[in-house]
């Protein structure tokens, strides 16, 4: 049974047919990107899922059940950071639990976690005072703390200059293991969804679906074999072309 599934998905906006019946099912602890042009629909798909926006028709079911609206299967997070300038980075990441009530257990499970994020010794400083590296880690340990079983991620590192994405990019991979979570990156960049995933969807069209599917092998993933792999980015690349 998939972790993740939707069925004949559709969404219009404005009388616009955005998404037409889109079919996706996730694994569980499965890493899966959806790769796709500007504007194609790839962030609409991500905010349905999340419960933002309600779908036209189709239906969204984690562990073969149906779920609508925002549901706690889901924690979300956009490319912006949106920590609160005025808290400290320990307030910022403790938000969803203080709104739970378990913002002691919340804090705890945080000062827990600093380290692992590269945020020890940050706790009580404010957003401002940190790279945008680090407020990036923030939102994500605010995000892995809603202790959500599925991590949407919408184009997390994209307004990052290229030298820290890489570096993100490069600490996502070391976390996959240690999060263990089903999740599903939303993001224009084919080499990120070659290195981070388990497998590629790419949208396309209008209204989107998804026309391509690529399996990633199992391998040690490191730069170097991305480096090797232009052939399989120029099909990808290509392919997006049209």
């Amino acid at each position: 049974m998939p972790k993740l599934e939707t069925r004949d998905l559709t969404f219009s906006y404005e009388g616009k047919c955005v998404l037409d019946a889109l079919n996706l099912s996730v694994g569980e602890g499965e890493f899966v990107s959806i790769l796709g042009p500007s504007g194609c629909g790839k962030s609409t798909f991500l905010n349905i899922l999340a419960g933002i926006l309600p779908a036209d028709g189709g239906s969204v079911l984690v562990d073969g059940k149906e779920v609508a609206g925002m549901s706690s299967h889901f924690a979300y997070m956009p490319q912006q950071d949106l920590l609160l300038p005025w808290k400290t980075i320990l307030d910022n990441v403790c938000l969803y639990g203080k709104l739970h009530h378990r913002e002691r257990q919340a804090k705890e499970q945080a000062m827990a976690n600093m380290a692992t994020f590269g945020l020890a010794g940050y706790e009580n400083s404010y957003p401002r005072e940190l790279s945008g590296g680090m407020r990036q880690r923030a939102a994500f340990l605010r995000t892995a703390l809603c202790q959500a079983d599925i991590l949407l991620l919408d184009e997390p590192f994209g307004a990052l200059d290229v030298i820290t994405r890489a570096e993100m990019q490069d600490w996502l991979l070391g976390m996959r293991a240690k999060l263990g979570a089903t999740t599903v990156l939303v993001t224009h960049d084919i080499e990120e969804a070659m290195y981070l995933s388990d497998r590629i969807l790419v949208m396309q069209g209008a209204p989107a679906s998804f026309e391509k599917e690529i399996v990633l092998e199992q391998r040690q993933r490191d730069r170097e074999w991305l480096f090797s792999q232009r052939e399989l980015y120029s099909e990808i690349y290509y392919f997006l072309k049209g």
